[in-house]
């Protein structure tokens, strides 16, 4: 159960990020302040709500970005990525059955037409290595104030209000993953787990190698709140 329960809170995390967001896109169609909403106060209260049993990082690139900064194991970040992917997919195929293909394909985040796949790549990445500073800063660091889902939140949400209409400011490869598989659609995937992964990797690094101030103690690695190691 000490494993499974991490595990479960990011499934379910995952799951409602993809869920509200298909939802969201299907309902708000191109008003991008409600779809960047929709994501921001649905990561802000899951967040809140699994951060202090998984970490809350409902996301293949925070992980693979607190991976890079030594604040997961490669076995925690192997369980957390099968969590989110495996709770994107269900999200997903739940919306399929209700909504749709062409839902679902509309909700899977895609480039601009006079966007290339290299500038999607790029805009994802500064987006993800935005959002992986702000987790470091609020949810890692001992010396954030403590308003982790609130910041983290934020974040979605005026990543999405500058990038929605550039990549569909995913973030977040399960975010394309889940639909993409259930609607089997794979049109320029790859840009989004090259942008976050890259994006997210910087950002732990940045953070962790200039900004964390690292504690003596042998367990160090575990802040408050943070992700668990194990």
């Amino acid at each position: 159960m000490e494993k499974l329960r991490p595990w479960i809170a990011e499934f379910v995390g995952t799951f409602a990020l993809i869920f509200v967001g298909i939802g969201a896109i299907k309902t708000a169609g191109h008003d991008v302040l409600a779809v960047a909403l929709a994501h921001g106060l649905t990561i802000a209260a899951f967040v809140s709500a699994t951060l202090h049993i998984s970490g809350g990082q409902l996301n293949p690139a925070v992980t693979f970005g607190l991976l890079c900064g030594g604040h997961v194991t490669v076995g925690t970040a192997l369980r957390y990525w099968s969590a989110q992917l495996l709770g994107g997919f269900c999200a997903a195929l739940i919306c399929l059955g209700l909504f749709g293909r062409d839902v679902v394909v509309t909700g899977t985040p895609q480039l601009a037409t006079n966007l290339t796949p290299a500038g999607g790549i790029l805009v994802e990445a500064i987006l993800t290595f935005f959002l992986v500073f702000v987790v470091y800063g609020t949810a890692i660091d001992q010396r954030g104030q403590r308003v982790a889902g609130l910041a983290i939140g934020s974040t979605i949400t005026l990543d999405i209000l500058f990038g929605g209409s550039l990549t569909g400011a995913a973030m977040n490869p399960a975010r394309v993953f889940g639909p993409a598989l259930a609607a089997n659609f794979w049109l320029n995937h790859y840009v989004y787990w090259l942008g976050p992964l890259i994006g997210g990797a910087a950002g732990g690094f940045v953070y962790s190698l200039l900004m964390e101030r690292r504690r003596a103690e042998s367990g160090r690695m575990e802040s408050t709140g943070g992700p668990p190691r194990s």
